[in-house]
């Protein structure tokens, strides 16, 4: 009896511990407002991320989707807002160790280094082996950053960025400049690693955008709000009738 007791305790540990590790890795964005001059971008936006979370962010040109991933991020100011990321509250958390990760517009990566390079300083030994189980990665292995295509440079930019440790990913304009194709093997990097990680994605490609997203979240006249259904991004305004293909 005393035995079963034991197990039954640890076996309570165990979950207990892995399902309040899981409830950590949650982000949580509130009250965010920004201005450019005396033009209002965002108005008390609010949003919350958790591991899992596919979040595509929609909204016309101009709407906020790059100045809040940045906010968000840590490396643009507001004048209000309250972001707190793994239970932990935060100006700066681009700071917070395997917190989060972003993409931005720019390329980052050194022109003068070899793919393999940039792979060996940038990705955990323990996931280098799945990093490089990919047809596209082994092709431009021995390339240099400064020779590889648009599409090729985006998906090794996207790649190193879903495979870095932090819990959550922030992706700006993933699809720009890329071929369907490039643009499918980068959704097919998103789901995986969405399993491990929570996702935010803004970028005006909407129909790619769709494909992945597993919550929409719409930006318009400077707030945010999640919508249930595809439709509504027409019934919004953002889309016109005929643009959706569900």
């Amino acid at each position: 009896m005393a035995i079963i007791c034991f197990l039954l305790r640890a076996k309570f540990i165990f979950f207990y511990a892995h399902f309040i590790g899981f409830m950590e890795n949650i982000l949580e964005v509130d009250s965010i407002n920004k201005s450019f001059g005396e033009k209002k971008i965002l108005t008390d936006v609010f949003l919350r991320c958790e591991v899992g979370d596919v979040i595509g962010v929609f909204g016309s040109n101009g709407s906020g989707k790059s100045t809040l991933l940045k906010i968000i991020y840590g490396t643009l100011q507001a004048e209000n807002k309250f972001i707190r990321l793994n239970n932990k509250v935060t100006n700066e958390a681009y700071k917070i160790k395997n917190g989060i990760a972003y993409l931005p517009q720019q390329h980052f990566i050194p022109t003068n280094l070899t793919v393999q390079k940039v792979i060996t300083l940038s990705i955990n030994p323990n996931k280098k082996d799945e990093f490089l189980r990919d047809a596209m990665i082994n092709s431009i292995i021995d390339s240099k950053i400064g020779s590889l295509s648009g599409g090729e440079l985006k998906y090794l930019h996207v790649k190193l960025i879903l495979f870095s440790e932090a819990h959550f990913c922030l992706l700006d304009e993933p699809y720009s400049g890329i071929s369907p194709i490039i643009a499918a093997l980068i959704n097919h990097q998103i789901a995986a690693q969405s399993k491990t990680k929570g996702i935010i994605i803004a970028d005006h490609h909407y129909a790619y955008l769709l494909e992945i997203a597993t919550k929409l979240y719409l930006l318009k006249d400077g707030v945010g709000k999640f919508i249930q259904h595809q439709a509504e991004l027409i019934t919004s305004g953002y889309l016109k009738k005929g643009m959706l293909t569900e």
